[in-house]
């Protein structure tokens, strides 16, 4: 496996761990952070570039919104990267790729 994929996971598992923080701290609510990530997914998808992209790279575009998104649904601490990779794979078609 590519050492930056795993960076990658590292990366996404360190936020989704801040972000319930800043939950558990009331800093923000549970739904201001989906919508302030859901609001994140629809300008990756709504960049000029992604005309141009597949639709699985529009996916790749869309991965770490939708992973810390569905990472922000579990009140219990932050999955492990495995689950939260899969659970994506079973939702995106939920969040149509369109803006």
């Amino acid at each position: 496996m590519n050492i930056a994929n795993l960076q990658l996971e590292g990366l996404y598992l360190a936020l989704a761990s801040i972000n319930d923080l800043l939950v558990q701290k009331g800093v923000v609510s549970r739904e201001e952070l989906d919508t302030a990530l859901r609001k994140a997914e629809q300008t990756a998808l709504g960049d000029y570039r992604t005309e141009e992209l597949s639709s699985a790279q529009r996916d790749a575009v869309a991965f770490a919104p939708r992973l810390l998104a569905i990472a922000n649904q579990s009140e219990t601490g932050v999955p492990d990267f495995s689950e939260l990779a899969r659970l994506v794979g079973e939702t995106k078609d939920k969040y149509p790729d369109q803006v």
